[in-house]
């Protein structure tokens, strides 16, 4: 019975600090724009297409 007298407070500290940590990112803004990051994952950083080199494949007899 003694241990629930340690592990509330604990619970209860623990539970404010995570309520705390989502007050803090939401205000931050860390939720604002969820569709934008995941269209970002599939853009392409270059949009200039390298040019290929040309192998000389052919043989001096």
């Amino acid at each position: 019975m003694e241990v629930i007298y340690g592990l509330l407070p604990g619970m209860l500290i623990l539970g404010v600090l995570g309520v705390a940590v989502f007050i803090w990112a939401v205000r931050s803004g860390q939720y604002d724009d969820m569709d934008g990051a995941a269209s970002r994952v599939l853009m392409d950083d270059e949009d200039e297409v390298p040019e290929q080199k040309q192998v000389d494949n052919k043989k001096d007899d």
